[in-house]
């Protein structure tokens, strides 16, 4: 039997998850290691704002603190993600202000969870997730949550697990989410991780909507399974707070995402 301080989930034992490392989780945000990895390579032409193609919205986290969602709608955010939680142990500060206040300021809004998979189950932390503001209504604003796989901020990229047991934790994740919320999950990545840690698995491109990041003019090669992406995060700044983001639509289009 694993002795109390380690479990396993086909992988290496990890430390339990009471001694799981949160540095720095309050001003971590979507992208900010892949930002950290990848780099920053430009950014689209200022025709793409509008050019009537896109919707523009933006991601935030605790990173940003309060917000002012009046003037963050003025400057013509439509959307926003939120970063809700982290493993199984942390939640952000900002997060009622942030989810909250975007609603109530007209936009439409969802929340974010930054995947661990070096801590415990994909499941737990779909519970831990819609438990903590992660969840969906059908109200037409509110956006099915994400799921954030990126690079490992604590140690190596993939979380020292196999591409194997990382597609398994996400289905285990995306499963559970379903089973609590009636959506799956959007999925947040780029596709050099995607690439690295899950060996380019097609298995969620026909269920799970695909925010995609990547810093640059231009979209780039989308990971496999997905013939397009729902969002692009093009940048890690930029006239919104946090990070900037095109909806891949129109307004009604969006609207039909949260819709469900």
């Amino acid at each position: 039997m694993l002795a109390a301080s380690t479990l396993t989930f086909g992988g290496p034992a990890v430390p339990a998850e009471e001694k799981a490392d949160y540095r720095g989780a309050e001003q971590r945000h979507a992208g900010s290691q892949i930002a950290k990895h990848e780099g920053v390579h430009g950014a689209p032409s200022p025709d793409a704002y509008t050019s009537g193609t896109n919707v523009l919205g933006h991601d935030v986290s605790g990173w940003q603190g309060d917000v002012d969602w009046p003037a963050a709608t003025k400057a013509g955010a439509k959307f926003v993600y939120v970063k809700a939680t982290e493993g199984t142990g942390f939640t952000s500060d900002h997060f009622k202000q942030q989810y909250n206040g975007s609603y109530a300021a007209g936009m439409i809004r969802g929340a974010y969870h930054f995947a661990r998979p070096d801590i415990s189950t994909g499941a737990k932390q779909a519970h831990y997730f819609v438990d903590h503001g992660g969840g969906w209504t059908r109200d037409g604003r509110t956006l099915p949550g994400a799921l954030d796989m990126e690079y490992n901020p604590y140690g190596e990229a993939c979380y020292n697990r196999s591409p194997k047991v990382i597609v398994a934790w996400i289905r285990d994740f995306s499963n559970a989410y379903k089973a609590r919320t009636g959506r799956t999950p959007v999925i947040y990545t780029s596709t050099s991780w995607w690439k690295k840690c899950t060996g380019n698995s097609p298995a969620f491109g026909r269920t799970n909507p695909l925010w995609l990041a990547r810093y640059a003019p231009q979209i780039g090669e989308l990971p496999a399974g997905w013939d397009f992406q729902s969002i692009w995060q093009f940048s890690d700044s930029g006239k919104l707070p946090g990070d900037q983001n095109f909806f891949n639509g129109g307004p009604g289009q969006l609207t039909a995402l949260a819709t469900g």
